[in-house]
C-alpha cells in the first residue's frame, strides 16, 4: 500500500499542512493502491513563497546553464521510463505498453522538443527600427495538470518553466499522484535550485482556486474539461493573470472517398479507442462520403469488433478501463442516449465487454462502441463523451463536410483521410481547429498543441509553448 504524505516544496519533501486524505484506486480492479494526503491554501501559500524567492536568482541564470539542467533531466527521464509506464499504467489504467512506450515516453519527446527550441530562441534581438527586444520569465506559474495523460501534461508544463527562468507550482490530478511525484523525483535528481520547482497535491475547489487566485502567481495553465477552465479563467481575473487554457474537444475526421479506404477507417476507429478514448484531441466524428459510406460502415464494425480489451498491466494492443466510476457512468449514460435518439448501433453497446477475467470483473471497462446514421442533433454527435465511442454520418459534398466539421463548440483538432495533395490543403484551410492530422500523420515533439473556441487559448509544445511563459521587453539602444 502506497502512502503519499508529501509534498515537494523549496527543494524538500515536507508535511503538508492540509490532513485530510482520499484513496488512490487502480480502475482495473478499483482496488485502493494508496492513500494521497490533500493540501489546502496554506501549502499553496508556503509553495508560492518558495517559487517567489527562487524567482529572484533562477530568473537569471544563463541560458547555457538552464541547457545543461534540461540534459540532465532528459537523461534521467530516459532511466526512468519503466518507473513512470508502471505508475501510469497502475493509476489511470493505460496498458503496460502503451503506459511506457507512449504516455511514460512523451515526457522525454516533449523535453528534447522544449530543448532543441531554447537552443534556437533569441532572448535578446536587435528591431528594425534600432530597439532592443528582450524576452524574460514571466514569474511564478500555476499549473494544473489532468489524469488522462498525466507525464504529457506535467512536462508540456512544468519544462518551458525550467527553460525560460520562470518558477513553478505544479498541481497534477490528485487521482495520478504518482507519476507525479516520481517527475519530482526527476527534478530534483537533476539539480534545479530549491523552489524553482515545487508540487501540492489536492483538489480542484482547494488547491487549484488558491493558485488561480494567489496574488504571487503571474501565470495559470491549465488543462481539464471547459468547465473547469472557465472556473480558473474567473479566479484568476481579479489579479490580471496571463492564462493558458487546453480543454475538450470533438474532433472531426474527414473522410473522402478518393483515400485508402480500408486502412484510414480502420486507422480512425483505432483512433478514436486509443487511451480508451481519454484523449481530448480523438477523432470521435467520422464524416464519410455517400458513395463509400456503407463499406466504411463495414470496416467500421469489423475494427471496433477486433478491438482486443484487457488488463492494463499486462503487455500489447489493447485497450484497458475506462479511468474510475464517474467515467464510466457518463459513457454508459451517453451511450444510452445515442440509442434513445435513434442512432443506429453498428458495434458495442451498454455494458462490459464479455469475456473479462473474473479479477476485472470490478473494474471499469467498457465495450468499444460505434453508432451510425448520426445526426448533428444528438448528443453523441455534440458533446465530448471521453471514451471509446465513435459517431459516424454521411456527407455529399466538400462543402457539407466542412460544414459538419466545424458544427461544433469545440476546435481543438481535425483529421482528413484523402489521396489528394490539393485537397487535402483546401480543407485544412477551412476547419476550424488548432491541429490537423492528414492520412494517419500527426506532428511531431516539438510542435505548437491548441485549439480555437472552447477547445482553449495558447500553444504547448517547442518555440511557442515557451513564448506563453515569456514577457517581452523593449529599450532603445544606449546612447551615452
Amino acid at each position: 500500500m502506497i502512502t503519499a504524505d508529501r509534498f515537494y516544496i523549496g527543494g524538500a519533501w515536507v508535511a503538508p499542512s492540509g490532513t485530510r486524505t482520499m484513496p488512490i484506486l487502480t480502475p482495473s480492479t478499483n482496488a485502493r493502491i494508496g492513500t494521497l494526503t490533500l493540501g489546502n491554501a496554506e501549502d499553496v501559500d508556503r509553495a508560492v513563497a518558495a517559487a517567489r524567492t527562487a524567482f529572484e536568482s533562477y530568473s537569471l541564470t544563463p541560458k547555457p546553464e538552464r541547457l545543461a539542467l534540461l540534459r540532465r533531466l532528459a537523461g534521467i527521464t530516459r532511466a526512468r521510463l519503466d518507473d513512470l509506464g508502471r505508475a501510469i499504467s497502475a493509476e489511470m489504467g493505460a496498458p503496460a505498453t502503451m503506459a511506457r512506450e507512449v504516455q511514460a515516453y512523451s515526457g522525454l519527446g516533449h523535453l528534447e522538443g522544449f530543448i532543441a527550441a531554447l537552443e534556437a530562441l533569441d532572448e535578446e534581438e536587435t528591431l528594425p527600427n534600432g530597439d532592443i527586444l528582450s524576452r524574460e520569465p514571466i514569474g511564478v506559474c500555476g499549473l494544473i495538470t489532468p489524469w488522462n495523460w498525466p507525464i504529457n501534461q506535467i512536462a508540456l508544463k512544468v519544462v518551458p518553466v525550467l527553460a525560460t527562468g520562470a518558477t513553478c507550482v505544479l498541481k497534477p490530478s490528485e487521482h495520478t499522484p504518482l507519476s507525479a511525484q516520481i517527475y519530482a523525483e526527476m527534478v530534483h535528481e537533476a539539480g534545479f535550485p530549491a523552489g524553482v520547482f515545487n508540487l501540492v497535491h489536492g483538489e480542484g475547489p482547494t488547491v487549484g482556486a488558491a493558485l488561480s487566485r494567489h496574488p504571487d502567481v503571474a501565470m495559470m495553465s491549465f488543462t481539464g474539461s471547459t468547465r473547469a477552465g472557465s472556473a480558473v479563467s474567473r479566479d484568476a481575473a481579479a489579479t490580471i493573470k496571463r492564462v493558458t487554457l487546453e480543454l475538450g474537444g470533438k474532433s472531426p475526421n474527414l473522410v473522402f472517398a478518393d483515400c485508402d479506404l480500408d486502412a484510414r477507417v480502420t486507422e480512425g476507429v483505432a483512433a478514436c479507442f486509443y487511451n480508451t478514448g481519454q484523449s481530448c484531441d480523438a477523432p470521435t466524428r467520422m464524416l464519410v462520403e455517400r458513395s463509400v459510406y456503407d463499406r466504411a460502415l463495414e470496416i467500421a464494425r469489423a475494427a471496433a469488433e477486433a478491438q482486443p480489451v484487457g488488463d492494463p498491466a499486462e503487455e500489447g494492443d489493447h485497450i484497458g478501463p475506462l479511468f474510475d466510476r464517474l467515467q464510466y457512468d457518463r459513457v454508459q449514460t451517453m451511450i444510452r442516449k445515442g440509442l434513445d435518439d435513434g442512432a443506429r448501433l453498428l458495434a458495442g453497446g451498454p455494458g462490459r465487454p464479455d469475456g473479462l477475467p473474473e479479477r476485472l470483473q470490478g473494474g471499469w471497462f467498457v465495450r468499444p462502441t460505434v453508432f451510425c446514421d448520426v445526426s448533428p442533433d444528438m448528443a453523441i454527435w455534440r458533446e465530448e463523451i471521453f471514451g471509446p465511442v465513435l459517431a459516424m454520418t454521411p456527407f455529399d459534398s466538400e462543402e457539407e463536410a466542412i460544414a459538419l466539421a466545424n458544427d461544433t463548440d469545440y476546435g481543438l483538432a481535425a483529421y482528413i483521410q484523402t489521396g489528394s495533395e490539393d485537397r487535402a490543403i483546401r480543407v485544412a484551410r477551412r476547419l476550424r481547429a488548432g491541429g490537423i492530422h492528414i492520412n494517419g500523420r500527426d506532428a511531431d515533439y516539438g510542435s505548437p498543441f491548441g485549439g480555437f473556441r472552447q477547445s482553449g487559448n495558447g500553444r504547448e509544445g517547442g518555440r511557442f509553448g515557451l513564448e506563453d511563459y515569456l514577457e517581452m521587453k523593449v529599450r532603445p539602444p544606449f546612447v551615452a
